[in-house]
Protein backbone atom coordinates (compact mmCIF):
# COMPACT_ATOMS: atom_id res chain seq x y z
CA UNK A 1 0.00 0.00 0.00
CA UNK A 2 2.72 2.38 0.89
CA UNK A 3 4.46 1.40 -2.10
CA UNK A 4 1.07 2.35 -4.19
CA UNK A 5 0.88 5.75 -2.31
CA UNK A 6 4.70 6.58 -3.38
CA UNK A 7 4.25 5.87 -6.59
CA UNK A 8 1.38 7.91 -6.85
CA UNK A 9 3.08 10.75 -5.41
CA UNK A 10 5.99 10.26 -7.38
CA UNK A 11 3.76 10.17 -10.77
CA UNK A 12 1.90 13.68 -9.45
CA UNK A 13 5.64 15.26 -8.99
CA UNK A 14 6.50 14.66 -12.39
CA UNK A 15 3.19 16.33 -13.31
CA UNK A 16 3.48 19.39 -11.86
CA UNK A 17 4.77 21.62 -14.97
CA UNK A 18 7.84 23.86 -13.83
CA UNK A 19 6.91 27.83 -12.73
CA UNK A 20 7.30 30.32 -16.13
CA UNK A 21 9.91 33.30 -15.92
CA UNK A 22 8.92 35.85 -18.41
CA UNK A 23 10.69 37.77 -20.69
CA UNK A 24 10.89 41.04 -21.22
CA UNK A 25 7.89 41.13 -24.17
CA UNK A 26 5.83 38.64 -22.16
CA UNK A 27 5.45 40.77 -18.82
CA UNK A 28 4.83 43.61 -20.37
CA UNK A 29 2.21 41.80 -22.38
CA UNK A 30 0.05 40.84 -18.88
CA UNK A 31 0.30 44.06 -17.97
CA UNK A 32 -1.14 45.95 -20.82
CA UNK A 33 -3.73 42.90 -20.52
CA UNK A 34 -4.27 43.44 -17.20
CA UNK A 35 -5.19 47.30 -18.11
CA UNK A 36 -6.81 47.21 -21.31
CA UNK A 37 -8.65 43.57 -20.87
CA UNK A 38 -9.39 43.19 -16.92
CA UNK A 39 -9.71 46.71 -16.43
CA UNK A 40 -7.63 46.96 -13.73
CA UNK A 41 -6.19 50.43 -12.49
CA UNK A 42 -2.54 51.17 -12.44
CA UNK A 43 -2.70 52.83 -9.26
CA UNK A 44 -4.77 49.47 -8.01
CA UNK A 45 -1.78 47.14 -9.34
CA UNK A 46 0.86 49.28 -7.93
CA UNK A 47 -1.07 49.29 -4.64
CA UNK A 48 -1.68 45.66 -5.21
CA UNK A 49 2.38 44.96 -5.43
CA UNK A 50 3.58 47.27 -3.27
CA UNK A 51 1.87 46.12 -0.21
CA UNK A 52 3.31 42.82 -1.32
CA UNK A 53 6.85 44.30 -1.37
CA UNK A 54 6.68 45.34 2.29
CA UNK A 55 5.01 42.07 3.54
CA UNK A 56 8.46 40.23 1.53
CA UNK A 57 10.24 42.84 3.53
CA UNK A 58 8.76 41.62 6.85
CA UNK A 59 9.02 38.12 6.33
CA UNK A 60 12.74 38.57 5.53
CA UNK A 61 13.64 41.09 7.90
CA UNK A 62 11.27 40.81 10.81
CA UNK A 63 11.24 43.80 13.34
CA UNK A 64 12.59 41.64 16.27
CA UNK A 65 15.63 39.91 13.91
CA UNK A 66 16.60 43.76 12.60
CA UNK A 67 20.34 44.47 14.44
CA UNK A 68 20.19 48.63 14.94
CA UNK A 69 18.49 50.08 17.29
CA UNK A 70 15.70 51.90 15.11
CA UNK A 71 14.52 49.97 12.56
CA UNK A 72 15.40 51.91 9.59
CA UNK A 73 15.20 50.86 6.22
CA UNK A 74 16.08 52.89 3.06
CA UNK A 75 14.22 52.77 0.34
CA UNK A 76 15.63 54.08 -3.16
CA UNK A 77 13.28 54.76 -6.20
CA UNK A 78 13.08 54.82 -9.51
CA UNK A 79 11.53 57.67 -12.08
CA UNK A 80 9.33 55.10 -13.55
CA UNK A 81 6.59 52.24 -12.30
CA UNK A 82 9.53 50.45 -10.06
CA UNK A 83 9.62 54.05 -7.95
CA UNK A 84 5.98 54.21 -7.41
CA UNK A 85 5.97 50.23 -6.04
CA UNK A 86 9.09 51.52 -3.96
CA UNK A 87 6.86 54.73 -2.56
CA UNK A 88 3.90 52.09 -1.75
CA UNK A 89 6.32 49.92 -0.05
CA UNK A 90 7.52 52.67 1.99
CA UNK A 91 4.02 53.49 3.05
CA UNK A 92 3.08 50.50 4.30
CA UNK A 93 6.35 49.29 6.31
CA UNK A 94 5.38 52.46 7.88
CA UNK A 95 2.23 50.65 8.82
CA UNK A 96 4.15 48.35 9.96
CA UNK A 97 6.28 50.15 12.59
CA UNK A 98 9.22 50.18 10.63
CA UNK A 99 11.22 53.20 10.00
CA UNK A 100 11.54 53.95 6.15
CA UNK A 101 13.37 56.87 4.41
CA UNK A 102 13.22 57.24 1.16
CA UNK A 103 15.31 58.36 -1.86
CA UNK A 104 13.94 59.80 -4.98
CA UNK A 105 16.32 61.82 -6.65
CA UNK A 106 14.46 61.81 -9.87
CA UNK A 107 10.24 62.61 -9.33
CA UNK A 108 7.60 61.99 -12.23
CA UNK A 109 5.40 64.17 -13.60
CA UNK A 110 3.14 61.54 -13.84
CA UNK A 111 0.12 63.04 -11.45
CA UNK A 112 -0.14 58.89 -10.06
CA UNK A 113 3.47 58.77 -8.93
CA UNK A 114 2.94 62.09 -7.34
CA UNK A 115 -0.26 61.15 -5.66
CA UNK A 116 2.24 58.21 -3.94
CA UNK A 117 5.06 60.79 -2.81
CA UNK A 118 2.07 63.01 -1.33
CA UNK A 119 0.88 59.89 0.60
CA UNK A 120 4.35 59.41 2.39
CA UNK A 121 4.98 63.11 2.99
CA UNK A 122 1.58 62.92 4.67
CA UNK A 123 2.40 60.12 6.76
CA UNK A 124 5.86 61.90 7.69
CA UNK A 125 8.13 59.69 6.02
CA UNK A 126 11.36 61.72 4.73
CA UNK A 127 12.91 62.35 1.70
CA UNK A 128 16.79 62.43 1.25
CA UNK A 129 18.06 65.41 -0.62
CA UNK A 130 21.43 63.23 -1.76
CA UNK A 131 22.71 59.71 -1.09
CA UNK A 132 26.13 59.78 0.69
CA UNK A 133 28.57 58.72 -1.72
CA UNK A 134 30.47 57.46 1.98
CA UNK A 135 28.58 54.02 2.15
CA UNK A 136 29.57 53.66 5.80
CA UNK A 137 27.54 56.05 6.30
CA UNK A 138 24.42 54.33 4.81
CA UNK A 139 25.95 51.27 6.58
CA UNK A 140 25.83 53.09 9.86
CA UNK A 141 22.01 54.39 9.54
CA UNK A 142 19.85 51.93 8.14
CA UNK A 143 18.98 48.10 8.41
CA UNK A 144 18.57 47.19 4.65
CA UNK A 145 18.15 48.96 1.35
CA UNK A 146 15.16 48.52 -0.91
CA UNK A 147 16.12 48.54 -4.21
CA UNK A 148 12.90 49.75 -6.48
CA UNK A 149 15.11 51.60 -8.45
CA UNK A 150 15.26 50.28 -12.23
CA UNK A 151 12.46 48.02 -13.30
CA UNK A 152 11.96 45.71 -16.12
CA UNK A 153 10.87 48.47 -18.64
CA UNK A 154 14.92 49.78 -17.96
CA UNK A 155 17.26 49.74 -21.08
CA UNK A 156 20.46 48.30 -18.36
CA UNK A 157 22.69 48.63 -21.06
CA UNK A 158 22.34 52.74 -20.83
CA UNK A 159 22.20 53.35 -17.12
CA UNK A 160 22.28 57.43 -16.76
CA UNK A 161 23.36 59.30 -13.79
CA UNK A 162 22.01 59.36 -11.43
CA UNK A 163 21.04 55.62 -11.24
CA UNK A 164 24.77 54.98 -12.29
CA UNK A 165 26.25 56.58 -9.37
CA UNK A 166 23.60 54.93 -7.37
CA UNK A 167 24.69 51.89 -8.25
CA UNK A 168 28.45 52.14 -7.87
CA UNK A 169 27.54 53.05 -4.58
CA UNK A 170 24.90 49.78 -3.92
CA UNK A 171 27.51 47.66 -4.64
CA UNK A 172 29.34 48.95 -2.05
CA UNK A 173 27.18 48.55 0.88
CA UNK A 174 27.25 45.91 3.27
CA UNK A 175 23.66 46.03 4.67
CA UNK A 176 21.39 43.74 3.23
CA UNK A 177 19.85 45.14 -0.50
CA UNK A 178 16.03 43.70 -1.12
CA UNK A 179 15.59 44.40 -4.74
CA UNK A 180 12.10 44.59 -6.57
CA UNK A 181 11.13 42.74 -9.39
CA UNK A 182 14.14 42.62 -11.26
CA UNK A 183 17.41 44.24 -9.47
CA UNK A 184 19.28 47.21 -10.57
CA UNK A 185 21.39 47.02 -13.31
CA UNK A 186 20.48 43.37 -14.54
CA UNK A 187 19.05 42.59 -17.97
CA UNK A 188 15.34 41.43 -17.44
CA UNK A 189 16.67 38.16 -20.02
CA UNK A 190 19.31 37.39 -17.85
CA UNK A 191 21.24 37.35 -14.92
CA UNK A 192 23.62 40.32 -14.37
CA UNK A 193 27.66 40.03 -13.67
CA UNK A 194 27.98 43.80 -13.87
CA UNK A 195 24.64 44.52 -11.30
CA UNK A 196 24.20 44.48 -7.63
CA UNK A 197 23.86 41.41 -5.55
CA UNK A 198 20.39 41.63 -3.56
CA UNK A 199 20.25 39.20 -0.58
CA UNK A 200 16.57 39.52 -1.00
CA UNK A 201 14.51 39.47 -4.72
CA UNK A 202 10.57 40.20 -4.81
CA UNK A 203 8.84 39.26 -7.85
CA UNK A 204 5.82 40.62 -9.14
CA UNK A 205 3.28 38.76 -11.31
CA UNK A 206 5.89 35.95 -12.17
CA UNK A 207 9.65 36.15 -12.03
CA UNK A 208 11.16 37.27 -14.73
CA UNK A 209 14.34 35.32 -16.90
CA UNK A 210 16.80 36.92 -15.29
CA UNK A 211 15.63 35.32 -11.34
CA UNK A 212 16.53 31.78 -12.88
CA UNK A 213 19.65 31.72 -11.11
CA UNK A 214 18.85 33.88 -8.17
CA UNK A 215 20.47 32.27 -5.04
CA UNK A 216 18.67 34.12 -2.24
CA UNK A 217 15.55 34.61 -0.79
CA UNK A 218 13.03 35.08 -3.61
CA UNK A 219 9.33 36.02 -2.60
CA UNK A 220 6.67 35.97 -5.34
CA UNK A 221 3.53 38.57 -5.40
CA UNK A 222 1.43 37.47 -8.03
CA UNK A 223 -2.07 35.54 -5.98
CA UNK A 224 -3.94 38.28 -7.98
CA UNK A 225 -3.44 37.38 -11.59
CA UNK A 226 -6.78 35.89 -12.98
CA UNK A 227 -6.83 32.49 -13.87
CA UNK A 228 -7.55 32.94 -17.48
CA UNK A 229 -3.88 34.52 -17.83
CA UNK A 230 -2.69 32.37 -15.65
CA UNK A 231 -3.56 29.73 -18.43
CA UNK A 232 -3.09 31.78 -21.09
CA UNK A 233 0.72 32.48 -20.30
CA UNK A 234 0.99 28.96 -18.97
CA UNK A 235 2.33 30.62 -15.87
CA UNK A 236 2.08 27.21 -13.90
CA UNK A 237 2.48 29.58 -10.20
CA UNK A 238 2.81 27.80 -6.96
CA UNK A 239 0.09 27.25 -4.41
CA UNK A 240 0.43 30.14 -2.50
CA UNK A 241 -0.17 29.24 1.71
CA UNK A 242 -3.29 29.73 3.29
CA UNK A 243 -4.49 33.82 2.43
CA UNK A 244 -1.02 35.04 1.56
CA UNK A 245 -0.93 37.17 -0.79
CA UNK A 246 2.83 36.20 -2.16
CA UNK A 247 5.16 32.69 -1.58
CA UNK A 248 8.76 32.46 -0.70
CA UNK A 249 9.72 30.01 -3.64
Amino acid sequence: MDKMNHSSAEAEAETIEPLRYLSKGEAAAIETELLRDYRFGQQQLIEIWGQACALAITKAYPLSSLGKKQPTVLVICGPDQNGSIGLVCARHLRMFEYEPTIYHPKRSPHSLHQDFTVQCEKMDIPFLSYLPTEVQLINDAYNLVIDAMLGPEADCANIKEPYSGILVTLKQVKIPIASVDVPSGWDVEEPSQEGINPEVLISLTAPKKCAMSFLGKHFLAGRFLPYDIQKKYELNLPDYPGTDCLIEL
